[in-house]
This record gives C-alpha cells, structure tokens and sequence, in this order.
C-alpha cells in the first residue's frame, strides 16, 4: 500500500517571520488522520525570513533532525553548542531529559529553507545529545546515501540515532534509479525536498510525500532535480 499526501494538502501556517507547512498534525494544525507514520512524528518545512527565528524553547523526549535546503541556520543550546547547519550538512539532537535551544536564520539577506523532522526515541530519560555533520550526498548524485542509523547499526560517518529508524538521502535526475528494501512489518516515508520524482509509476513533485505499508521496497525512478529524503521506519 502507498499513500499519497500531496504538497498542497499539508497544514499551513504563515507567522510572518515563518512560512511553515506540516505533513502531519502539529502546533495548531490538528488532523486526527496524521498524526504521524510509524515512529515518525513530523515533517515540517520551514522558511525562515532574515534576522528572525525560533527563540529560546525546550523539548524532551525526542530525536530531532534538521536538514538545512537553502540558507543557514545557527543553533543554541542548554548543553552548549552554538553552530550553524548550511546545505549539505545534517543535524541530530537527543532532547531526553529536557534541552532548550534556539534557532536563527543566520543568512542575514535572505530566508532558511529547512526540514525539522522528529523521530519517537526507543526510551524515554535519554541523556540529552547533539551530533553535526556532512550529508556527502552532492558528491554522490543518483543515489540514495544512508545518514542517520539506530545508535548499535550506525556505521562510522552516519548520525546515531537513538530511535529505530533509516535516513536516506539524494539528488535524483534523469534515468537514475535508487531503492530501499524494507523488511517485513517496516513502515516507509518518502518525502520530496525538490524536484520531480517517481515511486511506484506514480509521480511526485516537491513537498509530496509518500507514505509505505506492507511494500517490500522503496523504488524511485524518473527523477527531475530531485532531492529526496527516504525513511526506513518501526511500525511502532
């Protein structure tokens, strides 16, 4: 079974400092049909205008990633990192116990375009974590590029993850052609960052997502200047 959730049909909220839209319920945005995907939680793509941002807030009990498309975002934290996540790189805390963080578009001219996706963690009380790094995934066009993997799986170079899930990635054009195999009772999502693409035949465009159960396999083909994020999930 694959279910299409189209750009268009995603919660919406415009803030004035920030455009974001949530493939499943969030904030405000309430829909009792979306409340997530397996043990994932949310998919929301911001746009953060110049010299604004999210100010200091907490969370707890979470894996948050941030997955910066265009701009540059910079991060505070209670555990004391400050950072900033450009293109190409990926960022993963652990909140556990509780973090405060803020962040800011640090582009002082123009807005961030980014993904914040959080993951249900395998334990509540975690110690709370941070991790930054590379995607190396324009080095690697046309193909799918594992960057995040459960803490005991994750080889070296991919972000441990204290959660029962995969994160692929990719830039997808022409006749490239990259698949996932899924195990038996897997969950699948598929999201478009950018792009047109195709699962299964039927086509996608930028900010659709593809929902997967009971598929022994993610199988995207025909891809136009795609970036795509793939998860490979827990049915929790």
């Amino acid at each position: 079974m694959i279910i299409i959730r189209r750009a268009a049909q995603r919660g919406h909220a415009h803030h004035g400092w920030l455009d974001t839209r949530h493939v499943f319920s969030f904030a405000d945005y309430y829909d009792p049909e979306w409340m997530g995907w397996g043990n994932l939680r949310v998919i929301n793509e911001d746009r953060i205008a110049p010299r604004t941002g999210f100010g200091r807030h907490g969370h707890r009990d979470m894996e948050i990633l941030s997955y910066v498309l265009e701009g540059a975002l910079s991060h505070q934290d209670s555990m004391g990192n400050g950072t900033t996540i450009v293109p190409g790189q990926i960022q993963r805390m652990t909140a556990g116990t509780g973090v405060l963080h803020s962040e800011q578009n640090a582009d002082a001219a123009a807005s961030t375009h980014f993904l914040q996706i959080w993951l249900l963690p395998d334990a509540l009380g975690l110690t709370p974590g941070y991790a930054q790094q590379e995607t190396g995934i324009a080095a690697d066009s046309g193909h799918l590029r594992l960057l995040a993997a459960p803490v005991a799986q994750a080889p070296a170079g991919v972000l441990p993850l204290h959660a029962d899930a995969r994160l692929y990635a990719g830039l997808l054009d022409a006749d490239a052609q990259a698949q996932v195999s899924l195990a038996q009772g897997r969950k699948a999502c598929v999201f478009v960052a950018r792009g047109q693409i195709e699962i299964d035949g039927q086509p996608l465009q930028a900010g659709d997502t593809a929902l997967l159960e009971q598929e022994p396999e993610v199988l995207l083909s025909h891809g136009h200047q795609a970036e795509v994020l793939v998860f490979d999930l827990a049915a929790q």
